[in-house]
């Protein structure tokens, strides 16, 4: 578009390439040849391109171009309104390196007197154009720079002064002891419950999860019917190779079904995760740290509420949420035992010297009933181990917060961190030394340290 041609849509993208994109401006203009002038709407988007791009102004690279047109052209002849505008572009504030007029139609004089001469010019400038523009952005970062930082010194003040009472620790110690008071005694009595059902067997997690898995053994033992014996011994060629093949099957087959036993072992310890969550946030008035009430509440205190600096305190809470129990860690290797008949080199019932299909089918089907039954023996000796691990975990738990010598230093530190979490009523959330204070200086500093006046500058 020319000067006064453009829309609001264009307009805006012109100046956006303008201050990206462009490294030389030619405004163009053809006058009647019957007499012409700068009207307002000529100017316009010179002036708003101007207002718009303040690092580098806009007379130092950009050109006006005054299109000549002869007598034989449907303009007529308007070089006398040519040098008319021309000698009149100061009047109208029309500042620019040159103003040119040619015909825009003559290739040779369009090359000649527009291209060369606007070409020249760059490649004798555009290297002071350019240090002109990155000094002038680099003033305005610098000067941004200093307004952010006196931003950042008001933040750092605000909150530098105490907002709670004179006798803030008056008030904090009773109600310390108090809730350390209530957190011993509900977590002990928590542990006193735990202990009584250490040894019996976990009747809602675990045993029903045991009873499932032995039912799927039975139900899809995974043993081949007749005639895929028979399939499988023309294809091998020997009934020893069938045997084994068909024994690995069952076994992998079946010890795949005690996988599922996890769920049960994951209830059962997100359940105790749960209890002492319970008494942390109930009888330990801890709620105010987290809305969350699953055992997630023991990773939130450890990984969000307890700072580094109470390491004892920290790893106790962590080490407790991380505790689990599964399968194939607890107890498949001491299933293992009862496998050994379903393994070729190991078992006990091997085939006569003539073996039919119909034997390998009796032996197999033998062979993994009696398997089944030693599994769900050992199961069932094995059945109160995981409520004796939980006892274990949960009692070290209770060890390491209540009873370890260095976590004792701990606790007054990290609940006068959060006080105002756990105490809304008697402290205000900015408190000197508060979780929140501590979290707002750390925001500050980050800020700080990415305000640097050294990481801003890009000119030497």
């Amino acid at each position: 578009p020319g000067l006064g041609d453009t829309g609001v849509g264009d307009e805006t993208r012109l100046i956006q390439t303008l201050s990206q994109d462009i490294d030389a401006v030619l405004f163009v203009r053809m006058p009647s040849g019957r007499g012409d002038y700068w009207a307002d709407v000529d100017v316009r988007l010179y002036d708003t391109a101007r207002a718009a791009i303040v690092d580098l102004p806009l007379d130092l690279w950009s050109f006006m171009i005054l299109n000549q047109t002869n007598a034989n052209s449907a303009n007529g002849d308007n070089f006398n309104n040519c040098q008319d505008l021309a000698s009149d572009l100061s009047k109208k504030h029309l500042n620019l390196v040159d103003c040119i007029i040619a015909n825009c139609a003559d290739v040779e004089a369009a090359n000649v007197k527009i291209l060369d001469t606007v070409l020249n010019y760059l490649a004798s400038k555009i290297q002071s154009l350019d240090r002109q523009y990155a000094s002038s952005c680099q003033e305005r970062i610098i000067e941004l720079q200093k307004t952010v930082q006196t931003e950042i010194e008001k933040a750092r003040q605000a909150l530098a002064t105490p907002t709670a009472n004179q006798n803030e620790m008056g008030v904090f110690l009773p109600l310390y002891n108090q809730l350390m008071s209530n957190l011993s005694v509900g977590l002990m009595e928590l542990l006193e419950n735990f202990k009584q059902q250490r040894y019996l067997v976990d009747e809602d997690f675990f045993k029903p999860q045991v009873e499932a898995a032995i039912q799927a053994c039975k139900e899809d033992a995974g043993i081949p019917n007749l005639q895929e014996i028979k399939v499988r011994h023309r294809e091998k060629g020997s009934w020893e190779i069938v045997y084994a093949e068909y024994l690995h099957k069952i076994r992998t087959h079946l010890t795949r079904n005690f996988n599922s036993l996890d769920n049960g072992l994951k209830q059962l310890i997100d359940d105790a995760k749960y209890q002492v969550s319970q008494v942390l946030t109930a009888p330990g008035n801890l709620a105010g740290l987290s809305t969350t009430k699953s055992p997630e509440y023991l990773k939130i205190i450890a990984e969000k509420k307890v700072s580094e600096e109470q390491i004892n305190l920290r790893r106790a809470f962590q080490n407790l949420w991380k505790f689990e129990m599964s399968y194939e860690v607890n107890f498949h290797y001491r299933i293992r035992q009862h496998l050994d008949d379903l393994t070729p080199d190991d078992t006990s019932l091997r085939l006569s010297a003539k073996p039919t299909a119909e034997e390998v089918l009796e032996n197999l089907e033998q062979l993994h009933q009696e398997t089944v039954y030693k599994c769900q023996e050992a199961l069932a000796d094995l059945s109160s181990e995981p409520k004796l691990a939980v006892f274990a975990a949960v009692e070290e738990f209770i060890d390491q917060i209540l009873r370890a010598e260095e976590v004792k230093n701990e606790w007054p530190v990290f609940l006068y961190e959060v006080r105002s979490q756990v105490w809304p009523t008697y402290f205000k959330p900015m408190g000197e030394g508060s979780d929140s204070l501590k979290e707002w200086q750390k925001l500050v500093e980050i800020v700080a340290q990415t305000n640097q006046l050294e990481l801003l500058q890009f000119i030497n």
